[in-house]
């Protein structure tokens, strides 16, 4: 397993852009949250007074909104555009600014479906969209919103997928206040379409069987059947929580896994890329003959695993 020693490594970041790319409907859904909430902030900064305040100094009043759509990367987007009456002219540059951003909208929404959401990091979402600075209570009522949202798309029901894998990176992850490394547990299915989507993820202490445990059953728990394999590591936790959970589905070693412990056993740095190469000529070959041919033909390195 890798180990970072810096928050934000490549490792997380590549983590984000499979939860980016394989769950789009969740993504969007807290993009589309995010965006209406901001935009919210600004009409009552506009009007410097929140719906239905009483407030002397207020320069209009809020009107509802207006329903729209917009394209994104990951789909069309229904928004509510705040409306106002009054003295001003009003039109969310937040909404601009958002859509001009969008790929560091997705990435931080995937970053808050992984790790949470961070109040800090919402207010400078905000500020920067917004053009202003936030109160705490407005901040406050983001977070609810994209808490909630999130947090009903990590539970949402699971269906039939074929295929089943499974990893963890270890990153340095803000828990309780306090900035600690963690195994970061994701699962990614593939449906009888070949589609692939990210099912979860769990931030644990460790690798440990019971962690491992407690995340497969509660991907079991929302409804995950029909599998026919499982691919992951060796890890040792992994493997006996695997088995508590799913008992007999067939389970294959991650090729990725594979190719980087055999790349250890090869003298020479230099041919690494070639036995890495080797071995997934093996994994592609179009037979389980030729398969079996092209391992007889590989360095030891190889037939060891």
């Amino acid at each position: 397993m890798h180990h970072s020693t810096q928050e934000n490594s490549s490792v997380l970041l590549e983590m984000i852009q499979q939860v980016t790319e394989n769950g789009e409907s969740g993504i969007l859904e807290a993009m589309r949250v995010l965006l209406n909430e901001a935009m919210k902030v600004e009409r009552s900064n506009s009007l410097e007074a929140d719906p239905y305040e009483r407030n002397e100094s207020r320069l209009g009043y809020a009107n509802g909104y207006k329903n729209k759509t917009v394209n994104t990367r990951l789909g069309a987007m229904k928004l509510n555009i705040p409306q106002v009456r009054g003295e001003i002219d009003f039109y969310p540059s937040s909404l601009e600014k958002g859509l001009r951003s969008e790929r560091a909208l997705m990435t931080a929404m995937a970053e808050s479906y992984i790790q949470g959401t961070s109040t800090r990091k919402v207010t400078k979402l905000l500020e920067k969209m917004c053009g202003l600075s936030v109160s705490k209570s407005q901040v406050s009522r983001v977070v609810t919103e994209l808490d909630e949202s999130l947090e009903k798309w990590r539970n949402r029901p699971l269906g039939k997928y074929s295929y089943l894998l499974v990893d963890a990176r270890y990153e340095k992850v803000r828990v309780d206040k306090t900035v600690r490394d963690c195994a970061l547990l994701i699962a990614y299915g593939i449906d009888e379409s070949g589609k692939r989507s990210v099912l979860g993820t769990s931030v644990s202490l460790s690798e440990a069987e019971v962690h491992w445990r407690n995340f497969f059953l509660s991907l079991n728990a929302r409804g995950l059947h029909g599998l026919k394999m499982i691919t992951s590591d060796s890890h040792s936790g992994l493997k006996a929580a695997l088995k508590t959970v799913f008992g007999s589905i067939p389970w294959q070693r991650c090729q990725f896994h594979l190719q980087q412990n055999a790349g250890a056993y090869v003298p020479k740095k230099a041919m690494r890329s070639e036995v890495a190469q080797d071995i997934r000529d093996i994994f592609n070959a179009p037979s389980k003959l030729e398969a079996e041919r092209l391992l007889k033909l590989t360095p030891e390195s190889v037939s060891c695993f």
